[in-house]
Parts: C-alpha cells; sequence; structure tokens
C-alpha cells in the first residue's frame, strides 16, 4: 500500500488520476483533458496497474489529525507539497516531519513530490531545501527520502514518479 498525503489544494487527487491514465498508456502518450477534481474528504483508493498493481490511499488534507491511523503496511509514502503557496509551506514542513518521525513509517520509502512547478509563482527547489532544512531531513530520517518536482496539471514529473513507484513495490511488497 502506497499513502498519498499533503495539504488540502496541492494536488494530491489530480495526481492519482493522472498517474491511473499514465500507467494505462505504459508511460507514453498524451495525457489528454485535466480530468475534473474536487477536495478529497475522506480517502480515494486507486489501483495504478504497472508492472504490477500498486493500490495509492489518498487521505484528504482535512484528515491531518487522524493520518496516523492509515500508517499500518504503508510500504511507500507519496508526501506532496505546493511550491505556488509559501504560506503553507511551514505547515507542510510540519506534517512531514511528523510521518517522518512516525514508527510505523519508519521502513517506508518517501518520495516528496514539489507540485506545481508550471505555474509562474512558485518557489524554486532550492528555496524550499533551505526554507524546511531539507537536506538536515533527509540526513536525519530513518527512511530512505527521493524529491521530485512536478506538475501534476502538465505531466512534467509524473513519469519519474511512476518509475519510483514501480522500483519501490518491485522490492518493498
Amino acid at each position: 500500500m502506497c499513502l498519498l498525503l499533503g495539504a488540502t489544494g496541492v494536488g494530491k487527487t489530480l495526481l492519482v488520476k493522472r498517474l491511473q491514465k499514465l500507467s494505462s498508456r505504459d508511460g507514453k502518450g498524451d495525457l489528454g483533458d485535466l480530468p475534473p477534481t474536487r477536495p478529497t474528504v475522506g480517502t480515494n483508493l486507486t489501483d495504478i496497474v504497472a508492472q504490477r498493481r500498486i493500490t495509492i490511499r489518498e487521505l484528504g488534507g482535512c484528515m491531518g489529525p487522524i493520518w496516523s491511523s492509515y500508517y499500518g503496511n504503508c510500504h511507500s509514502l507519496l508526501f506532496m507539497v505546493d511550491t505556488s503557496n509559501p504560506t503553507q509551506l511551514s505547515a507542510s514542513c510540519v506534517q512531514l516531519l511528523a510521518l517522518l518521525s512516525a514508527e510505523q513509517l519508519a521502513e517506508a520509502s518517501v518520495l516528496i513530490l514539489f507540485n506545481k512547478i508550471d505555474l509562474p509563482c512558485y518557489m524554486t527547489i532550492e528555496e524550499i531545501q533551505s526554507l524546511i532544512r531539507l537536506p538536515d531531513l533527509i540526513a536525519c530520517a530513518k527512511q530512505n527520502i527521493t524529491t521530485v518536482e512536478i506538475s501534476a496539471r502538465k505531466g512534467t514529473g509524473l513519469s519519474e514518479v511512476l518509475r519510483w513507484l514501480e522500483d519501490t513495490h518491485r522490492t518493498n511488497g
């Protein structure tokens, strides 16, 4: 099981819809029109069928206080950050710290997704790394952490996300 977490409005639902479409095309081709999305209240389960079936459990950002009740059986974690929203960055950092310090997630592989790089007002990866001291977080974490810049809207970086999921679930279960 893969958990997809992040604050409200970062683009989690659009990401899973895009990954599902991308995986059905073997990672190639046009993603087509933007699918309709609405803020997730509760949880969504989505199967991505790549080299094997990977189930992604997306939890709504408003469910942050009870995310920990979903940590069991989590092999991988996608944590999404909105690079166009600097006011949300500190809250996202606090959420990420809580996830990385959770004992149940100590063995999970983590992919931090810096989304919305297509917007003109986005913060660069360097700015974010500096603001949240990402190198220090990675050095202190028990988990194997990877980062990628993406645009769920435009499709940028999504093949990397799909490849990471395939590789992680090939080795982790």
